[in-house]
This record gives C-alpha cells, sequence and structure tokens, in this order.
C-alpha cells in the first residue's frame, strides 16, 4: 500500500488528520521520506507518527522507538529536551540508554515540577521512565501539551505482578496516542505483555538488570 504513485498515498494525501505509517523490514528510507512529503507538505508538526514493525528482535525494549522520533525531531528543527527520573540509577545521569547502549542526552530530574519549569522553551519534551513519577506528572504533562508543547512518553504501563502503574495509566488515558511495544514471550513465542520479576524481592519499584525480569505474554503469566 505504500506504492508513491498508489491510491493509498493519493487518498492520505487528502486527509487533515494525523496520520500514522507502518514501517516494516522492507520499507527504504528514501521512500519513506517521499511518502512523508507527499502526505505533509507543509511540514505540519505532528501530522505524521512512524511506526516501527521490524520483527521481534527489534523490539525488545520500548527506549529506541523513544530515541529515534526525539531525533526525528530535531532533524525538523524543533527544539526538543528529554528528562529522566532520579529515581533510576541504571544509565549515566546526563544520558537515557538501552542495553545495547544507544544513548540519548538527557536531564536528570528530582520530581515533576523540574519539568514544567525547563521546558518552557521547547517544542517536544521526551519523558522516560516515566512510571517511576508521581501522579504529578499527569498535570505536568496536559499543562505543557495545552500549550502547544508536544510530549513523548515511555513507560512500563504494569508492575511485576501485573498491576497498572495508575500515572501511567492516567497518562494514556489522557493522551491523543498510544503505541504499546511488546516484547516476545520466550515460552509461548505470543506478545509479551507482563514483566515478570526472576527474584524474590517484594518491592513494587525494583531497579533490576535485563536478566533480572523476563517478558511473559498473559499465558505464560498465569502459569507462574
Amino acid at each position: 500500500t505504500r506504492q508513491i504513485d498508489g491510491g493509498h498515498v493519493e487518498f492520505c494525501k487528502g486527509i487533515e488528520n494525523p496520520i500514522g505509517i507502518k514501517c516494516g523490514p522492507t520499507s527504504k528510507p528514501e521512500e519513506i521520506a517521499k511518502i512523508c512529503e507527499l502526505i505533509n507538505p507543509k511540514n505540519e508538526k505532528g501530522k505524521i507518527t512512524l511506526i516501527s514493525r521490524f520483527g521481534h528482535d527489534q523490539v525488545e525494549k520500548y527506549l529506541p522507538k523513544l530515541i529515534r522520533r526525539i531525533k526525528k525531531a530535531k532533524c525538523s528543527k524543533l527544539k526538543t529536551i528529554v528528562f529522566k527520573p532520579k529515581t533510576d540509577s541504571r544509565s549515566p545521569r546526563q544520558y537515557i540508554s538501552t542495553h545495547n547502549n544507544k544513548k540519548y542526552l538527557a536531564f536528570t530530574v528530582t520530581n515533576e515540577n523540574e519539568i514544567l519549569e525547563k521546558s518552557k522553551k521547547y517544542d517536544v519534551v521526551g519523558i522516560d521512565e516515566a512510571q517511576f513519577f508521581s501522579e504529578d506528572i499527569i498535570e505536568v504533562c496536559n499543562t505543557l501539551a495545552n500549550k502547544g508543547i508536544r510530549i513523548i512518553i515511555a513507560g512500563l504501563d504494569m508492575d511485576y505482578k501485573g498491576i497498572p502503574f495508575k500515572n501511567m495509566a492516567n497518562l494514556m488515558a489522557t493522551s491523543e496516542y498510544v503505541t504499546k511495544v511488546h516484547a516476545i514471550c520466550p515460552k509461548t513465542g505470543g506478545l509479551a505483555q507482563y514483566s515478570y520479576r526472576k527474584t524474590k524481592s517484594k518491592k513494587r519499584i525494583l531497579l533490576g538488570k535485563e536478566d533480572e525480569y523476563m517478558p511473559l505474554s498473559r499465558a505464560a503469566y498465569v502459569q507462574k
């Protein structure tokens, strides 16, 4: 459906609402760039969202998606800033990073009000590990969004018991767009929506390494 001169692209050119474009392993960068140019010739903010679907080996973590979106916004000459909570001490203070060592410059903050104060002159605000913030993060994000600032949030929606983080549930409810990224369950081969903790700790918040958690599908999780 992505032929440059095809009917689908021609139809999408007349849609005023925001459009999501799914990019698979056969998608060519120059092809996607041309489609974006055709559908969004005025380069309107937030008109197009690229959604990557490259298979289970590419989707082991949600953070690379956040980094790609932020970098895309920066290439569009939008002023961007990224925040991470002080609670997350797994990566250097000045970066957010993935397990495969992809990094992006970020500001470490101790509370949500710092995000509000530091974001005044920016077009795009990225927030990583949002589940570690208090429920005040909801008001902060809505305040910024109501001023026309684009907010991109990454975080876990549930804890190791499968109980939703209340702040994440509310953020998802008040967001215009929500993308859930799943790993692949090593037990069933299905989509993994649960994070099974392999240690005996009962703490709800436990910063751990990748090998301390296992992504599981619903079928595998209920058997544990």
